[in-house]
């Protein structure tokens, strides 16, 4: 049951960028007058000393009026960013202490279709709540 101040909103449409332990979400959603608005969600994925993991989202809400400035922005920043240090990652890799023994996954980013998205959103969603009943438990046991 909703609580009465969760508002649905249905995804009209949606993609998924997936980098290393990194997921950005760009969802399409509907306002309350019926108009589209993007969602843009970046979920990163962090391990306890328990080996358990959960999730950190970070949302930025983009409407209409804002898209024209937005790219010309990103695009600008990125540009720079491109032409000033280059299209090559710089990462721990290069750095002098790094241990390839503790490498995280490294995995290349890419796009996922919309099948892929909702899988990826299911996967989510079922280890959000394992985390959520284990840290339910583990507050019992200690009473």
């Amino acid at each position: 049951m909703k609580n009465k101040n969760e508002v649905e909103h249905e995804e009209i449409f949606s993609k998924a960028l997936r980098a290393g332990r990194r997921t950005y979400f760009f969802d399409v959603r509907e306002t309350k007058a019926g108009d589209y608005y993007l969602t843009i969600t970046e979920s990163k994925k962090f391990v306890n000393d328990d080996g358990t993991f959960f999730y950190k989202k970070h949302k930025v809400y983009l409407y209409k009026e804002d898209f024209t400035e937005f790219k010309s922005f990103l695009d600008e920043t990125t540009n720079f960013i491109i032409d000033k240090k280059g299209e090559e990652v710089i990462s721990e890799i290069h750095q002098k202490d790094f241990d390839s023994s503790k490498k995280t996954d490294s995995v290349p980013s890419r796009l996922f279709n919309e099948n892929e998205v909702e899988d990826i959103d299911e996967d989510e969603e079922k280890e959000e709540k394992k985390e959520k009943k284990l840290k339910k438990k583990e507050g019992k046991e200690k009473k």
